[in-house]
């Protein structure tokens, strides 16, 4: 039993010595040439970082200049509310003081136009 383990230590070392030096990928390289091929991965994928970091910038430069265009239309927007809102508002006013006016004349002629601009519609349209 004791020799079984000993041959199998014996295989495993010698298997070591004879593949010594080999790595999965191949040969192993030399530390410098290594060294080598590491700084210029380095730099390709630094260059590769650089070109994205520009790439967000400009899209977020964008991302910005669009935001700022859209909050100056919502603020237009806004403002035009806000005096059609105004405009909207003394229409209502003038039309409360209309209907709240006991005169039945002012009531008579505003019926009798509404009647009248009809009548002209429908025998402009016929």
């Amino acid at each position: 039993m004791n020799q079984s383990m000993n041959s199998r230590r014996d295989f495993r070392g010698n298997k070591a010595a004879l593949f010594d030096g080999i790595e999965e990928g191949g040969i192993r390289a030399s530390a410098s040439y290594s060294h080598e091929i590491d700084e210029h991965d380095n730099e390709r994928a630094l260059e590769g970082l650089q070109d994205r970091v520009i790439l967000l910038k400009r899209l977020s430069g964008d991302i910005n200049e669009e935001v700022d265009s859209h909050n100056r239309m919502l603020e237009r927007t806004g403002n035009d509310m806000d005096a059609s809102r105004g405009i909207l508002s003394g229409t209502m006013d003038r039309l409360k003081m209309v209907f709240e006016t006991k005169s039945s004349r002012k009531m008579f002629t505003l019926v009798a136009s509404f009647v009248v601009i009809f009548l002209i519609i429908y025998y402009i349209t016929r």
